[in-house]
């Protein structure tokens, strides 16, 4: 029977075209609109040999694309819009002995990719994204393993050439591809490569090398070393803090002070040689603020190491500073061993708080706080240090169902009960109609209420952490028995309800010492103003 063709071309389908005469061996296709290979697309055209689908804009073909087509030769699917190829999908041609893929996008190539390709003399993969391929996808090559054993018997039958062709990827020369290259420089006929020149695109003391000129070794883990584990410095000069991390690949470096990723300051990175790089963080116009262990951290996909740097801050004299910055040298006197600090939350978000504080002192325009931030109970916090003029901090990315302590005080001094609030972060539900279980708060002031968002309550450490869940309940009913317009109002302009609910017993009384010490820093706080009995909880 005389083989029949057909040619479609220039935007004829936006699909593969159905009910095509059954008799076909050759069909060609070119710059339509079609995106995929359906299952059995061609399965109707059992005699068909040469399948030309170049310049479409193919971007999936289903693992049963070629359904059917056992006396398929020749597939070309050049300049299409791959990223994959279901190299599975091969198993139903088992005749085909052209491949064409120049033009794509491919960035992989699986080592099982040859495994349903054994009669295969032509592959073209040039003109895509490779960066990384195993030599063991050659090595798994049915064909190349036939071509070896009949190499070691009779050099005169082995057969045609078969021609790859590999180059204008995004070759990426490291440890990675070590094996591949390996594999190209044995390469002999009958295996011809059409471009035997490959080129490195990367890493860029490489890039435009070829496979020829460069010597690649094994993978290594990252080893990172700091010149000196402990530095001392004087207070305001400027200070570069150095590691090295030698790996193979190339690691990933960055900082880290305490358990977060310092940004803000600069942070270079320079070669040393092939496998080096050193990482330079550059922290200007030091303080004690600064002072602490700075981690320097390399990760590549073997694994990861760190070295860590305790920095020191000093002052100009020489002795180890135990101040901050702009505190006066001066010897702590009683009254500023027991400066009242108010701490109130001043808004909600939906994974985090903002804080603001209070505080009458004498130097104000000198004096920095230090914000302790951490999980309840636990041993070690995370210090913040707040400069003169601030008084307001915020925390982010809090984690669900999580009981979380933030204490503000003066200097460097450890936090004292008055000066600290515990919140308990809720389940993580985020329906409007249950905000008020998003975050409950439980407040470390004597007898002081605090600002707290709409569907919060603030409760005196003398009362049982279990108060809450009263105070929830009876917000609830007075919820559902007051849904008047006034009540509303009323809703959005003070708590009332609030200090009802102390007077049924839910908080407590303040003691008579917290009522003096309040009265103490009130009269401090709020000198001037109308003498007032209690703090309004506002609405936010």
């Amino acid at each position: 029977m005389e083989g029949r063709s057909q040619c479609m071309e220039e935007n004829a389908f936006g699909a593969i075209p159905q009910n095509l005469p059954h008799d076909l061996t050759k069909i060609r296709i070119e710059k339509s609109r079609f995106t995929e290979i359906p299952r059995g697309a061609f399965s109707e055209i059992p005699f068909l040999e040469n399948l030309w689908l170049n310049f479409n804009d193919i971007t999936l073909i289903n693992s049963r694309g070629l359904e059917g087509l056992a006396n398929l030769t020749e597939l070309r699917l050049q300049g299409n819009k791959l990223r994959s190829v279901p190299w599975t999908a091969f198993e139903d041609a088992p005749a085909l002995k052209i491949l064409d893929l120049k033009h794509n996008q491919l960035d992989v190539l699986p080592e099982h990719a040859l495994k349903f390709l054994p009669g295969l003399t032509y592959l073209d993969l040039s003109f895509n994204r490779l960066t990384v391929v195993s030599k063991e996808v050659f090595l798994n090559w049915p064909l190349y393993q036939r071509l070896q054993r009949q190499e070691e018997r009779d050099v005169s039958q082995l057969g045609p050439n078969i021609v790859l062709a590999l180059h204008d990827n995004a070759w990426l020369c490291d440890c990675r591809l070590r094996g591949f290259v390996e594999f190209v420089r044995t390469l002999t006929p009958p295996i011809i490569l059409m471009n035997s020149y490959l080129t490195c695109s990367g890493p860029d003391f490489r890039m435009g090398k070829f496979f020829h000129e460069v010597e690649l070794q094994s993978c290594m883990k990252p080893d990172v070393t700091a010149p000196a584990a402990n530095i001392s410095l004087p207070l305001g000069v400027n200070a570069t803090l150095r590691c090295v991390a030698k790996a193979r690949p190339n690691p990933t470096v960055w900082w880290t002070y305490g358990l977060k990723i310092i940004r803000g300051f600069h942070e270079y990175q320079e070669r040393v040689d092939e496998d080096t790089i050193r990482s330079l963080l550059f922290i200007p116009s030091i303080h004690p603020a600064d002072r602490g262990v700075y981690t320097c951290t390399a990760l590549n996909f073997i694994g990861n190491s760190s070295a860590s740097i305790h920095l020191e801050v000093h002052s100009p004299g020489g002795s180890q500073s135990s101040r901050l910055p702009g505190i006066a040298a001066l010897p702590s006197s009683a009254g500023d061993e027991n400066v009242y600090i108010d701490v109130r939350i001043a808004k909600q978000m939906i994974r985090g708080i903002a804080i603001e504080w209070y505080a009458t002192l004498d130097h104000p325009a000198e004096t920095w706080f230090t914000v302790h931030f951490g999980y309840a109970n636990a041993d070690k916090r995370e210090l913040i240090y707040i400069g003169p003029g601030i008084n307001s901090y915020s925390v982010s990315d809090l984690m669900p169902a999580t009981k979380y302590e933030i204490c503000v005080t003066l200097k460097n001094k450890p936090p004292r009960p008055e000066q600290c609030i515990i919140f308990v972060t809720g389940s993580d539900i985020t329906e409007m109609e249950q905000r008020e279980k998003l975050i409950h708060i439980v407040v470390i002031v004597l007898a002081m209420v605090l600002a707290v968002p709409i569907g919060m309550y603030a409760c005196t450490t003398d009362i049982k952490f279990a108060c809450l869940e009263g105070i929830m309940q009876v917000w609830k009913n007075r919820r559902r028995e007051n849904s008047s317009p006034a009540m509303e109002q009323e809703r959005q302009g003070t708590f009332d309800s609030l200090q009802a609910a102390s007077d049924e017993g839910l908080v407590a009384k303040e003691s008579s010492e917290g009522r003096k010490v309040r009265r103490r820093s009130e009269d401090k706080l709020h000198k001037g103003r109308a003498d007032n009995s209690r703090l309004t909880a506002e609405l936010y």
